[in-house]
């Protein structure tokens, strides 16, 4: 019983102990921010509560692993003077320091949220960097909300007083001690080497809030997956996870190239109610295609290798053959985060990927949503583990009333080991899926095969083209994978009365010079396809599109007749209106037209202008430096593009008003 209580008092157990009582502090934290707030979250259940107060321990562990970070590696390391007073002193203060101002960041936003309607983030800093007034006011709302502050001076009082700071040797070290022997040192070192790697290992797990490759460390945004609307973040969150995870993504600084009325004549996301529409209910079946680059897909490329280019998806080339595709279309960035949000919200990227900005916990609106009030059934299908990405949080934000994940398919024998479901029986899956729910529906799948480390079953090796590239086996697994499912899809009795849209997330390895450079990066298929449509293929060149168009384009397709927001056009139905896209490529801005991409800084200045029509003496893009009247308007859209979007993402206003 003796070795038992020297071994709960023991640094290590007095370290988790003192984790412990801040996680429970947290906890009482954001119940007491609840019940202050009630008129903020009318319609909460307590079920729901309790959902959002479980969720919120993955962030507050993030927080807290961060914040003691040093304390923790003070109490855990195999130090044989961990139980010295002065030892203790020290390890003390880098408790207490770190954990009392996260409380007190925790209480402060229990009031600014009122008014900010946002767990404050680095961007509060660069808002408010110029005001000499905060202490004042911080002043008066301490007095004005003292309920608040005597609860953060009680909760400050409860760390204090509650946490335990004089541990006692173990008994593996009182053993080294008394006899100074080797044997005795070697186990105490040994035993303590263990305990500090299972530690290290679990730190690692909470500050990921996950531990394998599919896992990304989480982030503000992984919040909507346990709330049913984005206000509810701020019951989930804490404030020092957002503060901490905010540094990541720089804070958006308000643009002022022109005036607001200026900028909405040039170019608005709102798009108003179309009272001449008629609303015609189809199935909406979105694919983003993992990877899947232009330049892998032959039907873009005739003339590349003297006109000898095949392709590696010849699928893909004959469905094409029957859609409306066109010449000059692109991803809004780089990595499968940016997708989501671009395809399904038209929420391109501008700078920092959306959802890792401080402004992920916006509201939005998607085709999800706008068709879920049309009474459709709507889904979110990926087959990788079901937290994967932040997928699962951005489905939830955004309106889609289901989610299908590796979770939901049940079956881990058809997982690849790292990233997924196998692409072919997921999609499987998919087709079958959609056959049980109401039609009409709304549904998007986000394939995973074809990413690294592009590896196919082991059945198929051998059997789809090398290629010149480690990816390009990969895409012709995925190519005969969409030739099952659809025509698995062909067979159900939904196919018909269907619109396919064919997407990719981004490029990825690209081995021809033509698409190696500032626009090639960005070129990616966008495909509209209606089997109820003969004879339907178009190829379109004379406007670009990207995947911020997609939503537009469906709802003109559907004759939706309500207002909407989107930060694209329709290029369906008619010729854009304004026929250009904006990219981010960091650290410039690109706008492109049918023949031209001018890229300009952050201050809007010209930095380059190239003609898309013709290459230069290598393939390359073709710089000119006489610039075409057009670049001016080009330009002038940009602009606007860029301060619509800044702006309303800095003011929450990303719905329509």
């Amino acid at each position: 019983m003796n070795n038992l209580k020297k071994i709960i008092n023991s640094p290590w157990a007095m370290g988790v102990q003192n984790i412990a009582l801040i996680l429970l502090i947290y906890t009482i934290c954001r119940l007491f921010y609840y019940l202050i707030s009630l008129d903020l979250y009318p319609n909460v259940t307590t079920g729901h509560l309790l959902e959002m107060m479980i969720g919120g321990l993955r962030f507050d562990i993030t927080a807290l692993f961060y914040l003691n970070s040093v304390y923790m590696a003070l109490m855990f390391l195999p130090l044989p003077w961990r139980t010295e007073r002065v030892y203790q002193r020290v390890a003390q203060w880098f408790y207490l320091i770190p954990n009392g101002l996260g409380i007190i960041a925790n209480c402060v936003d229990m009031v600014y949220v009122r008014f900010s309607a946002r767990r404050t983030t680095m961007a509060f800093f660069a808002e408010f960097q110029n005001d000499d007034n905060l202490g004042t006011i911080a002043a008066q709302a301490a007095l004005q909300y003292w309920y608040v502050t005597l609860f953060g001076i009680a909760m400050l009082a409860a760390m204090i007083l509650f946490s335990r700071h004089r541990c006692v040797a173990t008994p593996l070290q009182e053993k080294m001690t008394e006899r100074k022997d080797v044997k005795s040192a070697v186990w105490f070192y040994l035993h303590g080497a263990l305990l500090f790697a299972l530690s290290i290992y679990f730190v690692v797990i909470g500050i990921r809030s996950g531990f394998g490759s599919y896992t990304r460390p989480i982030t503000l945004s992984n919040a909507l997956q346990y709330t049913n609307t984005p206000a509810e973040t701020n019951i989930v969150l804490n404030t020092p996870f957002c503060l901490m995870r905010s540094t990541e993504g720089k804070a958006y600084m308000r643009p002022n190239f022109m005036s607001d009325e200026e900028m909405t004549a040039i170019m608005t996301p709102y798009h108003p109610a179309d009272t001449t529409a008629v609303f015609t209910p189809k199935n909406v079946v979105i694919l983003i295609l993992e990877s899947m680059s232009k330049e892998y897909i032959g039907f873009y490329n005739k003339n590349l290798d003297g006109g000898t280019y095949q392709g590696y998806t010849p699928f893909l080339d004959s469905l094409i053959a029957q859609s409306v595709t066109y010449q000059y279309s692109y991803s809004s960035g780089r990595k499968s985060i940016d997708a989501m949000p671009s395809v399904l919200a038209s929420i391109p990227r501008i700078g920092t990927p959306y959802i890792l900005t401080p402004y992920s916990t916006n509201e939005v609106s998607s085709i999800a949503l706008y068709l879920g009030q049309k009474g459709y059934e709507t889904g979110f299908f990926h087959g990788a583990p079901n937290g994967s990405m932040g997928f699962l949080a951005f489905s939830r934000s955004c309106g889609f009333q289901k989610y299908y994940g590796k979770s939901e398919y049940g079956n881990d024998a058809d997982y690849d080991g790292t990233w997924a479901i196998w692409d072919e029986e997921f999609l499987q899956y998919y087709a079958l899926t959609m056959s049980e729910m109401k039609e009409p529906f709304m549904t998007s799948v986000f394939t995973a095969t074809s990413h690294h480390p592009f590896h196919v079953p082991a059945r198929y090796e051998g059997v789809f083209p090398e290629g010149t590239a480690p990816i390009h086996h990969c895409i012709g697994y995925v190519d005969m994978a969409l030739r099952r499912f659809f025509e698995t899809a062909k067979q159900q009795p939904w196919y018909a009365n269907t619109l396919f849209v064919l997407v990719a997330d981004h490029t990825n390895e690209l081995t021809h010079q033509e698409y190696r450079n500032d626009k090639g990066v960005y070129e990616v298929p966008i495909v509209f396809f209606d089997p109820s449509k003969e004879n339907n293929g178009r190829l379109i060149d004379t406007y670009p599109v990207c995947q911020a168009d997609i939503e537009p384009s469906i709802l003109a397709y559907l004759g939706y007749d309500e207002a909407f927001n989107s930060f694209g056009e329709d290029a369906l139905t008619k010729a854009k209106e304004n026929p250009y896209v904006v990219v981010y490529n960091e650290p410039v801005y690109q706008v492109f037209s049918d023949s031209l991409m001018v890229q300009v800084d952050q201050n809007g200045h010209i930095l380059n202008v190239y003609d898309l029509r013709t290459t230069d003496e290598n393939g390359g893009l073709h710089k000119i430096d006489t610039y075409p009247q057009e670049t001016d308007k080009m330009v002038l859209y940009l602009k606007a593009y860029v301060q619509q979007y800044l702006s309303r993402m800095m003011d929450n206003r990303l719905t329509v008003e």
